[in-house]
């Protein structure tokens, strides 16, 4: 399953991404974590130290590599060099799976041992001063498009996708990309004025999306939270000590987090498998070609100097049985 945390900065979003790896590695899940924010904190969260979090290779500092090999033999596609962050799979392409090794995670991805479990984490990189006049924020993220793209996965094998904060995560298409999208908001006006801009992105594209109520303190909190959002209002979650002593650096065993929080953690788990449930690998596959169709006429054709709808394949449809062991990949 493929799982997004999107809100507003400072809501928390971060966090609740943390504690659902944490709780999914604790469940024995098979995790691939992204930190696809513009502020980088998502190892910090899982308890790396400032100088293991700075460490963490960036993607997009590896996006020649990740072309390279996810370009495979693909006959449609003339060179890696004109591959764009919505470049579809097709026949001969090289396809990415949780639980394997390949030169992408071994680039890009560094395992992070928990509590309970281990987790591969990959993160974008930061946003830098040498960026600025010369690339944007999108421009980072789209070696996760790329990834999530070329990305097949089954039960039990999770890819958790901590966004940038606000609308920017509409930015591009890579809020098709998932399976379930879990909108980290508090119970004030603020904190549920991104759940409008974000409902009307969702719908628009069948886009599944629950709202997670964050430092939650009682009733009268999920009253106005189920006011604003209706049925979209998965779960709250309440202030948590545990979180306190880990944001000091001072972490206690994760199975020490408080029993009513534990239990909202589940409820994502659950709203996530029903989601899988209703997964539509046709459609995943259109809206990527949609996008990559939109991408190609608006700067990837006049950037690459080549017709990018010519890397279309229409026979191929992206699907789960590539994740079966034994599918075949090129050479």
């Amino acid at each position: 399953m493929k799982i997004a945390f999107v809100g507003k900065g400072g809501s928390g979003k971060t966090t609740l991404s943390s504690l659902f790896i944490r709780h999914l590695a604790a469940n024995e899940a098979h995790v691939v974590a992204v930190d696809a924010d513009i502020n980088q904190h998502l190892g910090a969260a899982l308890g790396l130290d400032e100088k293991e979090a700075a460490a963490l290779p960036a993607m997009g500092a590896q996006l020649p590599l990740i072309k390279d090999y996810l370009r495979g033999s693909n006959p449609r596609i003339a060179s890696a060099a004109t591959m764009i962050k919505t470049t579809p799979p097709g026949e001969g392409s090289r396809l990415l799976r949780v639980r394997e090794d390949n030169p992408v995670y071994d680039a890009c991805a560094r395992t992070v041992r928990l509590d309970d479990g281990e987790i591969k984490l990959m993160a974008t990189g930061p946003f830098t001063e040498s960026d600025l006049g010369v690339a944007c924020y999108h421009s980072k993220v789209g070696a996760v498009e790329l990834c999530l793209n070329h990305l097949v996965d089954g039960p039990d094998e999770y890819v958790v996708v901590d966004m940038t904060a606000g609308s920017d995560s509409f930015a591009s298409g890579m809020f098709t990309r998932f399976d379930m999208t879990f909108l980290v908001a508090e119970p004030t006006r603020k904190g549920v004025s991104v759940y409008r801009q974000y409902k009307e992105y969702a719908r628009d594209f069948g886009v599944a999306l629950k709202v997670v109520g964050n430092k939650v303190q009682g009733e009268d909190d999920l009253d106005f939270l189920r006011s604003e959002v209706g049925d979209d209002l998965l779960v709250g979650v309440g202030q948590s000590d545990w979180v306190r002593t880990m944001e000091k650096g001072r972490p206690a065993p994760f199975e020490l987090l408080e029993a009513d929080n534990r239990m909202a953690l589940q409820a994502l788990q659950n709203a996530a498998e029903d989601s899988y449930e209703l997964r539509d690998w046709e459609r995943y596959t259109r809206q990527m070609v949609h996008f990559h169709l939109k991408n190609a006429e608006s700067w990837g054709n006049e950037k690459t100097g080549a017709d990018l709808a010519a890397q279309v394949d229409p026979a191929f449809v992206l699907h789960e049985h590539y994740a079966e062991a034994g599918a075949t990949q090129p050479a």
